[in-house]
Order: structure tokens, then sequence, then C-alpha cells
């Protein structure tokens, strides 16, 4: 089924495991990217692997597509692969057995939201205070980062044809997945302590993922399995080939912290109001200070007694003015990170909390009618910020809950 086109794209549904369907998705196409695994399959990924690959590549040929650039596993042929980089070098096989030239990238740990093995590291680090280490987390990789990645996918189609190509692609360094680990640790400023264990086989590591990690067993198992042999790169040939030089895994792990929006906290509501997006802004534009929070000020109080006590800056700060805003503002124990006038009011927390913490406000709409949107945002720091948050969720729904309504009773008294 086609959809309408989106900002210049036209999104074509497809089964790679449904012969006719990518037959028909692949109508008119001219260079094929395929970036399909099967390791979260119930059965046997392998074989889904081989049938994914086989349709896609006849469909292919037959609608003559004039290159298919494949994302694939580093790893070398002749160490005993696992089934995993094994099934990946085996679908890269199948894809070069038409008449359609490939290009193939042969990648390790992708550094960034979205990759199993680093959302792997990432749910380690943030959740164990202390972490067990196996054998496993020793082998050395060659991460990239998704942006370098991408860069090399992109720059696939202006490569001269000429027949079926391998590269293998990596960061500018090698590291194990320990210092991975580490190195994740240090940026998000989280104290982990690491005990080396000779033991914890694949199969037990993976059992213990799929208890503290979002990645449930069978997933961390494949996965796992795939890091008993090294994954760094041994030919150049990308580096000569590609006008591209990728960054190291630090500054990879630096970009995929600074776009880690989708795994922040959020607490959203909307409210709908009889009044402009004027007056549906004042009351934002005046909150905190003497005027207070609008709603269970004693409250609002309190938190800022408590965050005194550790040694915050509590509630006493109050306002510059009281009708008036701008960046940098001091808003009792926020600061006024980003104003649009009648349109936006971003706060940022400097009270003392287990990560960063947000609360913003938006409002759209016209002359008869707006829309208030009220957001609670927080970026935990390790178990610590996590259960902060799942503690004071109750209380969000009843503070924000009852501030909003507030709100939109005092815009009602400004039309």
């Amino acid at each position: 089924m086609r959809e309408p086109e989106v900002h210049g794209v036209e999104i074509v549904a497809g089964d790679v495991l449904d012969a006719a369907s990518v037959r028909a998705a692949m109508a008119g196409v001219h260079t094929a990217y395929y970036l399909v695994h099967s390791m979260g399959s119930t059965g046997s990924f392998e074989e889904q692997d081989r049938v994914a690959a086989k349709n896609f590549a006849g469909a292919a040929e037959q609608a003559g597509v004039r290159r298919i650039v494949y994302l694939g596993g580093l790893g070398q042929s002749t160490d005993q692969l696992s089934a995993h980089l094994r099934s990946r070098h085996e679908v890269g096989d199948i894809l070069r057995s038409t008449s359609v030239p490939v290009i193939e990238f042969r990648a390790s740990v992708v550094i960034g939201s979205g990759s199993l093995s680093f959302e792997m590291v990432r749910a380690l680090v943030e959740r164990l205070p202390v972490m067990i280490a196996p054998r496993w987390v020793s082998v050395a990789a060659q991460p990239i980062a998704i942006a370098d990645l991408l860069s090399y996918l992109m720059a696939a189609l202006e490569l001269p044809e000429a027949g079926n190509r391998i590269f293998e692609i990596g960061g500018s360094d090698q590291v194990s997945y320990g210092g991975l680990m580490r190195e994740y640790a240090r940026q998000r400023g989280l104290k982990r302590f690491v005990i080396s264990v000779p033991f914890l086989t694949p199969r037990l590591s993976s059992l213990w993922l799929g208890l503290v990690t979002p990645l449930y067993v069978r997933v961390g198992r494949k996965l796992i399995d795939s890091i008993r042999h090294a994954t760094v790169v041994e030919d150049q040939t990308a580096l000569r080939a590609f006008p591209i030089r990728p960054c190291g895994f630090r500054e990879a792990i630096a970009a995929a912290i600074q776009a880690n929006g989708r795994h922040l906290m959020t607490d959203s509501r909307t409210i709908r109001v009889n009044s402009s997006p004027a007056a549906a802004f004042a009351p934002i534009r005046m909150i905190g200070g003497a005027r207070g929070w609008y709603y269970a000020n004693w409250l609002w109080q309190l938190r800022g007694w408590v965050d005194k006590l550790f040694g915050g800056v509590g509630l006493r700060r109050g306002r510059r003015d009281p009708d008036s805003l701008r960046v940098g503002d001091t808003v009792d124990f926020w600061r006024v990170e980003s104003i649009e006038p009648n349109r936006r009011l971003r706060l940022s927390a400097e009270m003392k909390l287990p990560g960063r913490a947000w609360l913003e406000f938006e409002v759209t709409g016209n002359a008869t009618g707006s829309l208030i949107r009220q957001t609670a945002t927080f970026d935990a720091k390790g178990l610590l910020g996590r259960a902060y948050w799942y503690s004071v969720l109750p209380l969000h729904h009843f503070i924000f809950g009852g501030m909003l309504q507030r709100i939109a009773l005092k815009s009602q008294r400004e039309i």
C-alpha cells in the first residue's frame, strides 16, 4: 500500500518475508538499502534471514534496481563465527547471488539510539552501580558513530559502479565493551564498580541481561554470543574509497548522550481554553515568586525547604520582575532557559536532583481558543534518578494537573 508523500518521501509498505509485497514495493527503485535482521524472531532467525534476503534480491533484480546497499557485521570468516555474524555474512552472499551489484558495509558496534549493542551498554551502566564483567567484555571492537555510519550509507549512492564491493567500516579507535561501559559512565557522571569474573557464559549472561535491561533474553543471548571474537577493521579500503573520517568512540558516545531525547522521562498534559494565546500565556509568564505556583503552594514550599536542607537554592530567590521574564531569569528554584512571548516558556531546574529536569509550557491557537501543553521532563542519572522519578510521579499528577487547571481558569479572566 502506497502512502501519500511526506516532505518529498514516498512511503511504501512491504514485508521481506512476503515476496509479492517486496516486488510491489521495489517498482521504480534505483538503489535499494537492505537494513534487515531477524534476531528478534521466535523461530530460526537464520532461516528467516535467508528467506528475506532471497525475496529482496529477487525482487530487486526483477525491478531492474541498479544497486543494493547492505549493512552487515564485522568478523573474519576464518574465525568460528557466532550464528548471528555467520548469518550476516550469508545474507551478503545471497544478495550478491543475482545480477544486481551489492555494496556491503561491515560494521562493529554502532553507537547511537536503537543499536542493540549500544542500548545494552547504556542500560547496564544506567541501572547497575556494580557490574559483573564476564570474559566477553574484554573483547576488542571498533565502534562507529551512527552519524558516520549514515554518511557511509549515503556516500554509497555516489560510488562509481564497479560490481560487488565489501567495505569494513569503524571509528577511529578500538575499545572493548568494558571500555565502552567505563567511558559512558564517565560522561554521564556515574560512579560504577566493575567486578571481573571468568565463569559467566554467554547463556548465563543473556539471562542476567534479561533481568536488568530492556533487552529480552532471546536477543541478549544471540547478541552476546557474537562477542566471542574481535570485530575490528582489518581492511582500510573504505578510508580510501570514501571522503569520510569517522570520529572516535568518546566523541560518538558524547553525541549519543546529547541526542538521547528518546530516553528522557516525560509527564505531559494539555488543556483547551476559550482564550487567545496571549491571554493563555499571561498566567504562565507570571508564574512563581510572590504569586506562587497557582496550586498546592504548600507542597512547593515543602519542596523548597527540602532542597535547602540538601544544600540547594530553595524557593527564596523569587523572580526579578513579577510580570515579565527573560532568558537567564530565576524563578524560585528554576531558571528561564528559553522564552517565546505568548507561545513557549522552558524552565530548567536548579534544585538538588539525581538528574536534570525541565518544566515547559507551550501555547498554540488563535483569537477564539488555545491549547496549553505542560510538560515535565527528567533526565535520570542512574538507578537513583529513576527511583526518584517514579516516586514523585503520583505527586506530579496532583500538583501539575491542578496547576494546569488553575492556569486555564486564570487565562479566561484575561480575555
